[in-house]
């Protein structure tokens, strides 16, 4: 079972006759804390990474653990999956909150870790604070403390460089509505540490548990949670019922897997076709499931893949913007991106700059070219004698900062992989065809990307 270094867990009460009989702990305990894993192998989802030939499993396999952290939304198994790994690999597991957790917490716990093998687990990682990060390094650094972090926030803009890199990052997934339904069966069945000893647990219609499963949107925790109320309450296990457990913690919209994916295309698809408020439904139903992260990659991505350089202006305010956002977190979040979300979807789009690198990626993968050796390094010793360097001018030595010599390889002069299409490029057409004149003087003028080649046609 899990400790926790905290001085609340810490103190010990003392009890007399006269003080009334408390309910036992196992009683009080949530139904999502007993039915947890105790080895990798009960793990609710997360195919990715845990199966045959999978990282986690591997290492279970191979009794190695490396420090990991584990990213992913509420209620998906982070700690679920530490506490499996420790009883898969027979090591101490030890419970350090980092909201919460004071440093001589993390001492007591680092002392621990000189006696016999350790996972600690940091739960909201993101929120250590400098001398507890100075204080974990050396002992994540040397392996004497399998470290497992868990985050919702983005960890490559949340956690602290110099521990980030000493850890891998796995990306937990929402379960699916079929992992939820396991879960929440396993609980019913289970007379121990589940449901399985309520006659009312065995009379659930399963239509009525695939409501349930439909509504968490991918989190078991809540899933059980909803399920312990019904069961124990003995009222009847129906929609309203559901409802009035879950409150707003969950989304009437379909978000296990495929719904989760589907909500986020339309969000993207929205925003690129301009019409913004099927963008804000879509961005009301992410929102509603709390999935603020999903919106806001989805932002970053959308900005240079679908606006490009059509509205490079956009590009800052925007950026500052997503990171107001993670500042404030929900509810106040959801105005900034509701900003975001109209300022992008009425901005002018180009996305000649996307394609141009999915062209380009195409020909670097061809072997049938060669880099001019004019543009190879030239900084070692002997680089001159291999013709390497032999001739590039520096186009810093011309007055209009430009040489007029192509480095496109022989036989590729012809190729052309940004061709803008959009009035809102006009600046950038004109500038890329009097530059590609001067440079490639005999070959023919740019054609704009056609349609299909936009990836604008229909699909079939």
């Amino acid at each position: 079972m899990a400790e926790q270094l905290s001085l609340l867990n810490s103190a010990t009460s003392s009890k007399n006759d006269s003080q009334p009989t408390h309910q036992s702990l196992k009683n009080v305990q949530p139904l999502a804390y007993r039915m947890r894993p105790r080895k990798i192998e009960e793990v609710i989802g997360q195919t990715d990474l845990i199966g045959d030939g999978k990282p986690i499993s591997m290492m279970v396999a191979a009794n190695t653990l490396s420090s990991m952290l584990l990213y992913g939304p509420p209620g998906i198994g982070k700690t679920s999956i530490a506490q499996a790994l420790a009883g898969s690999t027979n090591r101490r597991f030890i419970y350090f909150n980092a909201a919460n957790g004071t440093k001589a917490d993390l001492q007591n716990a680092l002392a621990v870790a000189n006696t016999e093998p350790i996972v600690l687990f940091v739960d909201e990682i993101h929120r250590l604070d400098h001398p507890k990060v100075d204080l974990l390094l050396a002992s994540v650094e040397d392996g004497s403390v399998t470290l497992i972090g868990a985050t919702t926030e983005n960890p490559f803009i949340n956690l602290p460089p110099a521990l980030r890199s000493r850890m891998v990052i796995y990306e937990l997934k929402p379960l699916t509505k079929d992992e939820i339904l396991t879960g929440l069966k396993q609980a019913l069945n289970d007379s121990d540490r589940g449901l399985g000893k309520y006659e009312t647990a065995k009379k659930i219609d399963d239509s009525k548990l695939t409501y349930l499963a439909d509504r968490t949107n991918g989190d078991l925790r809540l899933a059980l949670s909803s399920l312990e109320i019904l069961v124990k309450s003995g009222v009847p296990f129906d929609e309203e019922h559901i409802d009035a457990t879950l409150g707003a913690g969950a989304s009437k919209i379909d978000n296990g897997e495929d719904g989760h994916y589907d909500t986020i295309a339309w969000y993207c698809e929205a925003i690129k076709s301009s019409d913004v408020n099927a963008a804000l439904l879509a961005l009301g139903v992410l929102l509603n499931g709390n999935d603020m992260e999903s919106a806001i990659r989805r932002i970053e991505v959308g900005l240079f893949e679908d606006i490009g350089v059509a509205n490079i202006d956009l590009w800052a305010p925007v950026i500052d913007a997503l990171q107001v956002a993670r500042d404030v977190g929900l509810p106040k979040a959801q105005s900034v991106l509701s900003a975001v979300t109209v300022a992008m979807s009425l901005s002018p789009k180009a996305n000649a700059s996307t394609k141009a690198i999915e062209f380009a990626r195409e020909d670097a993968a061809k072997d049938d070219w060669q880099q001019p050796d004019m543009t190879r390094d030239m900084h070692y010793k002997g680089a001159l004698s291999l013709g390497h360097g032999v001739g590039f001018v520096s186009a810093h030595q011309f007055p209009e900062h430009f040489w007029g010599k192509g480095l496109m390889p022989k036989g590729m002069e012809n190729k052309t992989y940004y061709r803008p299409d959009t009035k809102a490029e006009a600046k950038f057409r004109q500038i890329n065809d009097g530059l590609r004149a001067k440079m490639y003087p005999n070959t023919p003028k740019t054609k704009p990307l056609s349609s299909d080649e936009r990836g604008c046609g229909p699909k079939k």
